[in-house]
């Protein structure tokens, strides 16, 4: 599956869970219900509803807090976030999303105010309505399961907003760090099109920045609205879901590279086994290389998911003596494939365009043929042990 977001107003948390719930509308109900097990449903009211801009029909999400007073809105360090999601009763995939959408709005602002992200106090994002959006739309995401993303370039909106810290800039700062190296487009329309919420989603979903480029069906669509006002155009968000399942499958990898001319063959080997042993990376490959001075190098490559490559980069600086790396992501196409055992032998299948092939695994194809030239060895041992019995006539 692949799902298109077309950022025609921009992207915060409230549009984005709009949107997919008006997609999916099957995911409402599991959707809105998980201030119940953050325990926070006696203080967060959260609804759906209805929405009509501009001619344009969709869905819009308000958050009410209950008997609030406003203290909810300032002063919560993601410790204290942390803490707050990793003892609810969040299922297991629904908690790592939450954290590393948090994680990448905590690290981006621990940058812009030179303190670790484990003291960064969140205001805006740290508001109980702020927490509900980040930990819906994991929610949403994890149900959803295995998908591809992509989108249109992000508004970057202009002018400046109001804050706990006084008058900013637009796009925020902690906003333009998340959205380093996506693409951005000046449409003329002032206003905060994109908040760090909606930046720190773009994040960890890491989209590509084009359409389909490959035939694909078409599921269906859905649109979200924000709850600002933007000058000639609807504040929208819209999702445009297909279906890839008789094509290649796609998906966002993050590609690691440097190379290594200071490091002695035996320990980089060993090194690059226990990367490539790590369960979230996908594979490595090392290619010699002429380095500075025409000193002999290898070139690494390591291919990690997305969301799990500052993990990888740290393996990588400490199982190597490298000293910087380059990443960048990129679009991965892999056919759907599936193992058969047959016999002592597995088979790999494969659904390519024309038809499915088979190909059986070459190290149980070496297993089996060591062990039919042991059998062929003792009977051979055998077979002269008995004639040496018998006089030795044959």
């Amino acid at each position: 599956m692949h799902i298109h977001l077309d950022l025609l107003g921009g992207l915060a948390g409230d549009m984005f869970i709009a949107t997919m719930l008006d997609l999916r509308p099957d995911l409402t109900e599991r959707a809105l219900s998980v201030a119940e097990e953050l325990g926070l449903r006696d203080r967060v009211r959260v609804a759906c509803k209805p929405h009509k801009v501009s001619g344009f029909t969709g869905r819009q999400v308000s958050v009410t807090l209950c008997g609030s007073n406003g203290a909810e809105h300032h002063h919560r360090n993601f410790r204290d976030i942390r803490t707050l999601i990793e003892t609810s009763r969040l299922a297991t995939g629904e908690k790592a999303r939450s954290l590393d959408i948090f994680g990448h709005l905590a690290r981006a602002e621990a940058k812009v105010h030179g303190v670790s992200p484990d003291a960064v106090h969140f205001h805006e994002v740290g508001a109980l309505d702020s927490i509900i959006d980040i930990v819906t739309a994991a929610r949403i995401l994890e149900t959803i399961g295995s998908c591809s993303w992509s989108a249109s370039p992000i508004p970057t909106g202009s002018g400046r907003v109001q804050c706990q810290h006084g008058i900013i800039p637009v796009p925020a700062p902690a906003t333009i760090l998340l959205l380093e190296g996506m693409q951005l487009v000046d449409d003329g329309i002032p206003g905060e099109r994109v908040t760090p919420t909606g930046a720190a989603l773009l994040k960890h979903l890491q989209p590509a920045f084009a359409g389909p480029s490959q035939p694909m069906t078409l599921l269906g669509t859905g649109a979200g609205f924000g709850h600002a006002t933007l000058p000639g155009i609807p504040n929208m968000l819209r999702a445009v879901q297909y279906d890839e399942t008789h094509g290649a499958r796609a998906d966002r990898v993050a590609t690691i590279a440097f190379e290594v001319d200071d490091q002695t063959p035996e320990d980089l080997a060993t090194g690059l086994e226990i990367l490539r042993d790590r369960a979230d990376v996908l594979d490595v490959f090392v290619a010699p290389v002429l380095g500075k001075k025409n000193r002999q190098a290898q070139h690494v490559t390591i291919l990690a998911h997305s969301d799990t490559e500052d993990a990888v980069i740290e393996a990588a600086f400490e199982q190597t003596t490298t000293l910087g790396l380059r990443v960048h992501h990129t679009l991965r196409r892999t056919l759907e494939r599936r193992m058969h055992q047959v016999g002592e032998t597995r088979v790999k299948v494969a659904d390519r365009p024309g038809g499915a092939t088979a190909k059986a695994e070459a190290d149980d194809l070496a297993d089996a043929a060591s062990t039919a030239l042991s059998r062929a060895r003792r009977a051979h041992e055998a077979t002269g042990t008995a004639l040496r019995r018998n006089g030795g006539t044959q």
